[in-house]
């Protein structure tokens, strides 16, 4: 995997808590005989960052392309999928700067420099599709909310702001990561987005949920025979929230509980059964960007 390589920073750090001792008495491998370690060859990581680079560049190229795509709603949807495609390319680089790592072993500089922008890219565009996964149910909330004022609310130029402020601050808060790598306050950091991100989704996507349903019963009470569209229609709601809340959930979630678990208990057994996992849980974040164009796009 990527982030195995002795030079790699911030993630490399993350992933190398896998191999540290959960106990000062124990060895690395002293884990209890339950604890389960899912091993994700490279090649099945290649393979599924090529898979959502295609993806993603579609829908970039899509929605670039086509002049009535280009509004406030597509403009997140379209930079949602150049931080997955962001996240994908930078995967795949790492990839193939281990498998290089062989033949640059005399130029470590130049490698540690290579790792180092990589790690950053890493970083920022997995912040940035945090942020614009928000971004995107605030859009829609205006959208259902403020349905007459949503035009003057959300114009292009202040969804421009909006882009260029988000990876403004994704790129800057990655290098101050990356540099600080061994922080505490970075990892803490990178939780407390993640939860506000979830709870961002989760309160404005219920919400929104409630007012459809909301509508569709005052729908039915004009329309009494239809009664059994609204219970339909109130399935498939709850069917999709919990596809889209669930599915960033499951991605996301297994990676900052690793975080979480580096600040909470760094050396326990059953947090180093958890540490094992890193890559699998990087492997998860990649399947989510495959998942994110079916979703939004």
């Amino acid at each position: 995997m990527p982030m195995q390589a002795p030079q790699s920073r911030l993630l490399g750090s993350l992933n190398a808590t896998a191999t540290a001792s959960p106990s000062p008495g124990l060895a690395a491998n002293h884990t209890g005989p339950w604890c389960l370690q899912v091993p994700i060859p490279d090649g099945l990581f290649l393979s599924l960052g090529l898979v959502s680079l295609v993806e993603n560049l579609l829908v970039v190229v899509a929605i670039a392309k086509n002049r009535n795509l280009h509004s406030p709603m597509y403009c997140f949807i379209c930079c949602l999928a150049l931080s997955d495609l962001l996240v994908s390319v930078s995967s795949v680089l790492a990839v193939l700067l281990l498998l290089e790592a062989g033949a640059l072993a005399g130029r470590a500089a130049v490698v540690q420099q290579l790792d180092d922008v990589i790690d950053v890219l890493i970083c920022s565009s997995m912040v940035s599709s945090l942020c614009f996964l928000g971004a995107i149910a605030v859009d829609r909330y205006i959208s259902i909310f403020y349905a007459l004022r949503y035009h003057s609310i959300v114009t292009l130029p202040r969804a421009r702001c909006v882009v260029l402020a988000v990876w403004g601050a994704s790129v800057t808060s990655s290098s101050l990561f990356v540099a600080y790598y061994n922080h505490t306050a970075v990892l803490l950091c990178l939780i407390i987005l993640f939860l506000a991100m979830l709870a961002l989704m989760a309160v404005l996507y219920v919400r929104m949920f409630t007012r459809a349903c909301q509508h569709a019963q005052g729908i039915a009470r004009l329309h009494k025979g239809q009664r059994p569209s609204h219970q339909g229609s109130g399935l498939k709601g709850a069917a999709t929230l919990t596809i889209l809340l669930g599915i960033f959930f499951f991605c996301w979630g297994p990676f900052f509980l690793h975080l979480a678990l580096i600040v909470l208990c760094p050396r326990h057994p059953t947090c180093s059964c958890v540490f094992k996992n890193f890559n699998l849980f990087l492997t998860l974040i990649i399947c989510n960007s495959i998942v994110d164009p079916l979703i939004y796009a």
